[in-house]
């Protein structure tokens, strides 16, 4: 049997740590995944998929994520049965994660959710593209065919 399950979606809000009655560190939290598949009215589709993360995961959740980040869960689908408060029978359908991983660079301490950078850094980067572009150099290669060697073909890989 295999049950593997992986998604990469935005958390929706900061993830807090619990502990059970026999102190097991335990997490649960939201994952937004769009779907890769548009309909024809061009709106995207996403999913709110609720995963669980225990123990060292949990606790790695809780101290390195927060809302809006994005992030990659390997888990596997669990289907619990229960009954509400008002004795209904319901089912929970949720992800119990055993790695979560980013998925994004580290976000600078001056980003916020605008994402503008502070005026003295972009002064500093509008001052290197203006001196880049004055030499007219760029950081990337032409692709002349001085940038490559000619391999002699003798039939022996040079691997």
């Amino acid at each position: 049997m295999l049950n593997v399950c992986v998604l990469m979606g935005r958390l929706t809000g900061d993830p807090e740590l619990r502990h059970t009655t026999t102190d097991i560190p335990v997490t649960s939290f939201t994952l937004a995944v769009d779907r890769s598949y548009v309909p024809p009215n061009g709106e995207k589709v996403t999913d709110f998929v609720d995963i669980v993360a225990w123990r060292k995961t949990a606790e790695f959740v809780c101290k390195y994520f927060s809302k809006g980040q994005l992030v990659a869960v390997q888990g596997s689908i669990q289907i619990r049965n229960y009954q509400d408060k008002d004795g209904n029978k319901r089912r929970a359908f949720e992800i119990v994660a055993n790695n979560v991983h980013f998925a994004e660079p580290k976000r600078n301490s001056y980003v916020s959710d605008a994402v503008v950078p502070p005026p003295e850094v972009e002064t500093a980067s509008s001052e290197v593209a203006h001196s880049v572009a004055s030499e007219g150099k760029s950081s990337y290669s032409n692709g002349d065919s001085d940038d490559f060697q000619e391999i002699p073909i003798d039939n022996d890989l040079p691997f």
